[in-house]
């Protein structure tokens, strides 16, 4: 795969490389480098966003940065030229000294046609390229490193398949000056929407980074001159539904529209793009038909607990997801057929003699589904290493492409919102979706009583078109008969 080209014997080319996987553009995000710059071979320049993931490219070469030729926001086809750089005189230590180049070397030149400059790098390098981003590196605040970690307590939610939770307490100090404030493009577009200049925002997200609420309650103390808490309601109902569905760059302009516009338009790509795409092409394509089942889970809820102390889980993460993923997996074997797929152009059921299960993540960029490869093939421990791998990855951002294909059947769980059940669409090319109700302690008949128990609600949908009833009731009753009963994940494994 080539990704840089020579215009003269001193200037490189870096374009968008081909990021495989069907995926035809990316958007820039971040540019870490400016015109006149010095770059070494490896270092991250750029940070862009395809259809799946964010990626940061490394450039490779060294050289001084002559052009920028695309303004982060900007979507790049693959194949366009992204930064130009001179490579005639090395990494020379000084960015303006490049007495070797011949006439194509005016630093003075590339500073005025930067005026589209501003664009991002895109490469197939895989989620976060080696932590050779110095300059990215230096703009991490040391509260950044004690929210992760409160994060990562907190990725046990985002396990069961959803959205990420509320951000930590701000801390007190802000992005050091001198260096570009870390934040989500959505983001960037409200705070200018709102005239805040990010650089005078405290950040609360992970690793530094500035979040909606945080430019929210930057804006608060403006908005009211005595009453500064006042406007902090507004910002509330925006965090909340965020993660539910759409990403946040759907609604937080919304909330945050100031004097007497109407309306805002957000432009659709990215994952939104993605997600949307992919969702109508399976609602308008595979006739759809849902299931429900409400279940006493009462048993697999103490075996959850039972599993925390096993040393064999230690380490590992271990939560109502993981015995629910098993016990999908085992209903599966007894019930093959539902692990197929639809071949349109050839008319033929592909029957796929291995599972590679998906975990539906909403993400700050949006709904993912990275799925765990042969997960059929892995013991009870390893599917615990796995899930937890697949969770802090995707809240990293850090999925690959490749993480997000090949799918063959999907758990949603609806229930980490607590919602009690839903009609999943299915992933485009998978034959079924398991959603996951909310488990709560509800009257139950047991044992011939009416006692409190642990109960929840399992709603599959799958494609008629290769799944009938018959199929689909046999599944949802095994998956429904192994969590209220855990010991037939023995027994009938």
């Amino acid at each position: 795969m080539t990704t840089m080209t020579d215009t003269t014997a001193a200037v490189r080319e870096f374009k968008m490389p081909d990021v495989g996987e069907g995926l035809t553009e990316a958007e820039i995000l971040k540019w870490y480098v400016a015109a006149g710059d010095t770059v070494t071979d490896g270092q991250v320049v750029c940070e862009v966003e395809t259809a799946k993931a964010a990626v940061e490219l490394p450039i490779p070469f060294d050289g001084t940065v002559r052009e920028l030729r695309f303004a982060e926001g900007t979507t790049v086809d693959v194949g366009q030229v992204i930064i130009t750089v001179d490579v005639s005189g090395g990494a020379a230590p000084a960015p303006a000294a490049a007495p070797p180049a011949p006439a194509a070397e005016p630093e003075p030149a590339p500073s005025a046609e930067p005026a589209a400059p501003s664009g991002r790098q895109p490469v197939l390098v895989g989620y976060g390229v080696a932590e050779s981003s110095t300059k990215r590196r230096a703009r991490k605040p040391v509260p950044g490193q004690a929210e992760a970690s409160l994060a990562a307590a907190a990725v046990q939610a985002e396990l069961n398949g959803h959205s990420a939770p509320p951000v930590p307490e701000a801390p007190e100090a802000a992005a050091p000056a001198g260096t570009r404030p870390l934040a989500k493009p959505p983001v960037r577009k409200l705070a200018k929407d709102l005239g805040v200049d990010l650089a005078t925002v405290t950040p609360t997200g992970p690793d530094g980074v500035i979040t909606r609420e945080d430019v929210h309650a930057a804006v608060a103390p403006a908005s009211a001159s005595a009453s500064a808490p006042a406007p902090a309601p507004a910002s509330a109902p925006v965090a909340a539904p965020a993660p539910v569905a759409a990403p946040a760059a759907v609604q937080e302009p919304v909330a945050a529209v100031a004097g007497d516009a109407r309306e805002t338009r957000i432009p659709v790509k990215g994952v939104r793009k993605a997600t949307a795409q992919a969702m109508v092409a399976s609602a308008f394509t595979a006739p759809h038909v849902t299931e429900f089942v409400t279940v006493d889970v009462t048993r697999t809820m103490k075996l959850v607990e039972e599993l925390k102390q096993d040393r064999a889980f230690e380490g590992l993460r271990v939560n109502p997801l993981l015995l629910i993923s098993k016990a999908l997996l085992v209903a599966i074997r007894r019930n093959p057929g539902v692990n197929a797929a639809w071949d349109e152009a050839n008319q033929e059921i592909v029957r796929k003699h291995y599972v590679n299960l998906g975990i539906a993540a909403a993400t700050p960029r949006g709904l993912i589904v990275p799925n765990i490869k042969d997960a059929h093939a892995k013991t009870l421990p390893e599917l615990a290493g796995a899930l937890g791998e697949l969770v802090s990855t995707a809240r990293e951002g850090k999925t690959s492409p490749g993480a997000m294909q090949g799918g063959t059947v999907t758990i949603t769980n609806i229930g980490v919102f607590g919602i009690d059940t839903g009609t999943p669409i299915l992933n485009p090319g998978e034959s079924a979706i398991l959603a996951v109700g909310a488990i709560k302690l509800q009257p139950w008949v047991h044992k011939g009583k009416v006692k409190p128990r642990q109960v929840t609600t399992l709603g599959l949908s799958f494609d008629h078109r290769l799944v009938d009833g018959e199929l689909g009731s046999k599944v949802l009753g095994d998956v429904a008969a192994i969590l209220e009963q855990p010991k037939r994940l023995m027994t009938w494994a």
